[in-house]
């Protein structure tokens, strides 16, 4: 993208970073079926955060360079526009949590992930945690939209995606469709990696000071060691130019 698109999309993305976190809330208010008027903002808001996506993809179509370009390194903001508008069947409303997708690219978490020390530190466990909570209420939702034969609740959702991730899995709520096993693997997986990054960080921390302390005693040798090595180099050049010296002396 040129300077000038680069500058429209920054405008977008406080937003459309508003837009991606009221997903989460819209579909537990829908899933639980309350009554008026909290269902019709729920819907209202579905409206207005769709609506959101749609304005950036079609602003950006209109100042890019290159439209085929930017719609082959934006797949994520074409699939959002395409396949989460509120006029679709209620069967498919489950892809509104594809929406979450948006949201992982405007806070960058890629550039957490870009080095393997910076996941180990606070703010690195901090955007995992941001991601498991995501995954936890966003999987809920999808797998209680397909799982619509089962009758639950989006609450059930929740805890059927947070016994999921955290690997527990209770049995008492399980899929039953295809769609349903996919999210399930999807959480599954998740999960698994965030709870070994929690550990990998828990097991810095306690030996990250001696990892630092035998590497500083490991470079204080080798600093004595070099000095040792230097003093005696010194000596031996010492008594090569003695013995020269000596041996010039002699008729």
């Amino acid at each position: 993208m040129d300077a000038r698109s680069e500058r429209v999309a920054r405008r977008f993305e406080p937003w459309l970073l508003i837009a991606a976190l009221l997903v989460i809330p819209t579909i537990v208010v829908e899933q639980s079926e309350v009554a008026a008027p909290w269902s019709t903002i729920a819907a209202a808001l579905n409206w207005v955060i769709w609506l959101a996506f749609l304005a950036e993809a079609v602003t950006m179509l209109m100042v890019v360079p290159s439209r085929s370009t930017w719609l082959r390194k934006h797949p994520v903001e074409v699939v959002i526009v395409v396949l989460t508008p509120p006029f679709l069947p209620a069967l498919l409303q489950g892809l509104r949590v594809a929406r979450l997708l948006r949201l992982a690219r405007v806070l960058r978490v890629a550039r957490v992930a870009t080095s393997s020390k910076r996941l180990f530190t606070l703010d690195g466990l901090r955007w995992a945690g941001l991601v498991g909570l995501l995954v936890v209420l966003g999987g809920g939702a999808a797998f209680t939209a397909v799982e619509n034969n089962q009758s639950l609740s989006a609450w059930d959702g929740v805890w059927w995606a947070f016994t999921t991730a955290t690997t527990v899995g209770y049995g008492d709520i399980y899929p039953k469709t295809d769609a349903g096993r996919v999210i399930a693997m999807l959480v599954m997986s998740t999960g698994i990696g965030l709870i070994a990054l929690f550990t990998g960080a828990i097991a810095e921390r306690f030996i990250g000071t001696d990892v630092v302390r035998v590497a500083a005693e490991v470079e204080a040798d080798e600093a004595a060691i070099l000095q040792e090595v230097t003093e005696i180099q010194t000596r031996l050049a010492r008594l090569e130019s003695l013995l020269q010296r000596r041996g010039s002396e002699k008729p």
